[in-house]
């Protein structure tokens, strides 16, 4: 790749309506959008990446000009040879707007998806599978668990159809109120099979009384794991109270950003699973060292991700380059914008995933048939 560099830049805006609204404790979202970008270097070479975006939906176009503007200006033109370099840098000039701006959390994802086509990128001219060319020797199936449940009726349907094709795990949301959250896991758990395993997400969705009253109360169900019983961004001396209660470890990530706090969090030794999104932060640049140092602390490395086909891609690529005990996390809800890059490409045999074969992603994404859903297309050349 020597001398190659970052020539040109797209991003797509894609909104997918869905019959069926996905629910969660802090709102609904009632279509689905997801920004693909593309990159091409001087050589000719071109990677795929996704822009976190899921919720609120209105953010998908706003994330798209951030890239298009503000992040991908400070790489065209650059050298590729140093992808985490260059996120780094890109990274460190991006904290001022940030403060400035009050859009951490947008520049942050649109800085993340620049990074995951860069590393496509970057494999595909390696010859390499991307989970090979981040580091990874191990090509076994990978394990999956469906996610996104609806609460209610809706939890104990959407495990039978996910059974059906294939997964033996599977994650609930809760924060609904006691009588719902328990109502919602006591017919799935009742009927959980032999080897299958059963989470549940409380999104943020409970405050320190709360989730201490209710974490007890989820003790019958041998639960995997709690994710985000409180804000993210609550002090560890409430963390460490509702751990103190909790039948099971706990579980935090997709709503971190930066080493220092994903460092934090596994040095507490409150959270025994670490969930980064790589699309939301970090790209492979900035998750590949915060997987390595949960693994290494002892933590489970997850992957957090519902997007679209192309970030689920590359959050399955980034759990096989560390591996470790931990599942990819698969959205249960039906998502164009998933199935329709994906296709045939992801198939789910006995809780496990067969890794992608080719260079990359191993998956070139055709667009094409999805164009009646784009919102906004842009591109930016150096």
């Amino acid at each position: 790749m020597s001398g190659a560099t970052l020539a040109r830049v797209e991003a797509h805006v894609f909104r997918a309506p869905i019959a069926e609204p996905v629910r969660t404790s802090f709102g609904t979202m009632t279509e689905r959008a997801a920004v693909f970008v593309k990159v091409e270097d001087s050589d000719g070479g071109r990677g795929w990446g996704e822009i976190w975006c899921n919720f609120p939906n209105a953010a998908a176009e706003h994330r798209a000009l951030l890239f298009a503007d503000i992040v991908a200006p400070r790489a065209l033109g650059r050298l590729l040879d140093d992808p985490v370099g260059l996120w780094g840098e890109i990274d460190r000039a991006l904290h001022v707007l940030r403060v400035q701006s009050g859009d951490a959390g947008a520049l942050s994802a649109a800085a993340a998806g620049l990074d995951l086509a860069i590393h496509d990128l970057r494999a595909r001219k390696r010859g390499l599978p991307l989970w090979r060319s981040l580091g990874g020797s191990d090509d076994a199936p990978v394990p999956v668990y469906a996610s996104g449940l609806n609460p209610g009726r809706a939890a104990y349907d959407t495990v039978g159809r996910m059974r059906a094709t294939g997964y033996r795990a599977f994650k609930i949301k809760v924060g609904f109120g006691e009588e719902t959250d328990l109502g919602s896991l006591r017919p799935v758990a009742a009927e959980l099979q032999e080897g299958e395993r059963l989470m549940v997400d409380a999104n943020q969705g409970w405050d320190l009384r709360t989730a201490c009253q209710m974490a007890p109360k989820l003790a019958e169900f041998g639960l995997g794991w709690i994710e985000e019983p409180l804000m993210a961004d609550r002090p560890l001396s409430e963390w460490t109270q509702v751990a103190a209660v909790a039948p099971t470890r706990l579980a935090v990530g997709e709503n971190l950003r930066g080493a220092g706090p994903f460092q934090e969090a596994i040095d507490s030794g409150l959270f025994g699973v670490i969930q980064p999104d790589a699309a939301k932060w970090g790209g492979h640049s900035g998750c590949l060292p915060v997987a390595r140092a949960a693994l290494a602390a002892g933590r489970t490395f997850c992957p957090h991700f519902l997007g679209g086909g192309v970030g689920l891609l590359h959050s399955l690529h980034l759990l096989a380059a560390v591996r470790g005990p931990g599942l990819l996390e698969v959205d249960a809800n039906p998502n164009p914008l998933r199935e329709g890059i994906l296709q045939d490409a992801f198939s789910v045999r006995d809780g496990s995933v067969t890794l992608p074969g080719g260079q990359g992603l191993g998956l070139e994404p055709d667009i094409k048939p999805l164009l009646t859903l784009r919102s906004l297309h842009i591109e930016r050349r150096a």
